[in-house]
């Protein structure tokens, strides 16, 4: 099988890289907010690596529009606007019911017990007040689902998706928005468990018009210390 990968994308790039994984966490648990600059003399710090390695997550992360980099300024946690916010929303309602609806014809008991397993977690994190897993679970429950569903061709993009959409929440958050809910999670895996496609793919998008609804677009950034994000 011939494996998909952005533009300018290397197979060095798509490995397994703890300063990419670390920093792609940071953005689901809201930690890096919007905007925030990336230095890479301050991150090859942190991390102990070289700038030339810092350069390299960077590049990932630019190929998958979570940063953007501005001309003699260095790179920047990306900034969706309103306008790219609800067209992040509007890829998310066409491509994930496409997901659970395939997941759904063939996800195996294994499959179910990993979302089953996910979704537990998030009621555990909720029930111990612990908001950082709360935020990145939620968002890492969509990932995985897309990585059961078999199509790289959709997984990749719900990657991206996922992440952005953590951006757009932090920059329009309001009082009564919501993360995912895990009995949204969980009414879409009984769906999935029982082979009904149409109904898992109408339970998401229900799930994802609820949260885009609860949004206010409003920006709420703050200034941020990298150095106490990854300690």
């Amino acid at each position: 099988m011939v494996t998909m990968r952005p533009a300018g994308a290397t197979a060095d790039d798509l490995a397994a890289d703890p300063v990419y994984d670390r920093i792609y966490e940071a953005i689901l648990e809201h930690r890096l907010p919007p905007g925030t600059k990336l230095p890479e003399e301050k991150l090859a710090a942190v991390f102990k690596v070289s700038r030339a390695r810092v350069r390299k997550v960077l590049a990932r992360l630019g190929n998958e529009n979570l940063i953007g980099v501005v001309p003699n300024k260095g790179a920047f946690i990306a900034r969706p606007t309103f306008e790219e916010s609800c067209d992040i929303f509007e890829a998310r309602r066409a491509l994930e019911p496409a997901i659970v609806r395939r997941l759904a014809k063939r996800a195996t008991p294994g499959d179910v017990d990993r979302l089953q397993q996910h979704v537990e977690a998030e009621y555990q994190a909720r029930a111990a007040d612990d908001r950082r897993p709360v935020i990145r679970l939620s968002g890492e429950f969509h990932n995985l689902a897309a990585d059961l569903a078999g199509n790289e061709a959709m997984a990749r993009p719900m990657k991206e998706l996922s992440a952005l959409t953590c951006l757009a929440i932090l920059l329009y958050d309001s009082p009564t928005s919501t993360t995912c809910r895990p009995d949204d999670h969980a009414h879409i895996v009984a769906m999935i468990k029982a082979g009904d496609g149409e109904g898992a793919a109408e339970a998401m998008t229900g799930h994802l018009a609820a949260i885009e609804q609860s949004m206010s677009f409003e920006d709420k950034t703050a200034p941020v210390d990298l150095g106490a994000i990854f300690s």
